[in-house]
């Protein structure tokens, strides 16, 4: 019970520091909860550390640094890859359907960056 209270409040935290723009803290807030979810081998630590890599994607971009959008597409496809398992019969579904909407719509916003994984 206490590892979804966490995992819940972990994704709230998220989605709010996705909405300021804050993504390496997004990153980090997530990566609490992903190593005890990766440890026990919980179901959805790909999805978290997806959701994860997709905030590191959007810090690249956001420091501009040279190979910042090769280095975004490159931590995106994490996200990608692991996006199915954001379903309406997961725990915290109404959390990671948020999560998942909001990383595709930056995505989307940065079309010229991700025009081909764009889905």
């Amino acid at each position: 019970m206490r590892e979804n209270k966490n995992l819940r409040a972990a994704l709230t935290r998220y989605l709010d520091m996705m909405d300021q723009k804050a993504y390496f803290e997004a990153h980090e807030v997530l990566e609490e909860v992903w190593h005890p979810m990766r440890r026990g081998k919980d179901p959805l630590q790909n999805l978290v550390k997806g959701l994860i890599n997709a905030a590191v994607a959007f810090e690249h971009l956001k420091r501009g640094k040279p190979e910042a959008e090769r280095r975004a597409r490159k931590v995106i496809a994490s996200f990608d890859r692991h996006r199915g398992l954001c379903r309406e019969d997961i725990r915290e579904a109404d959390h990671f359907v948020q999560a998942c909407q909001k990383v595709c719509g930056l995505k989307k916003r940065h079309r010229e960056i991700f025009d081909v994984l764009v889905s």
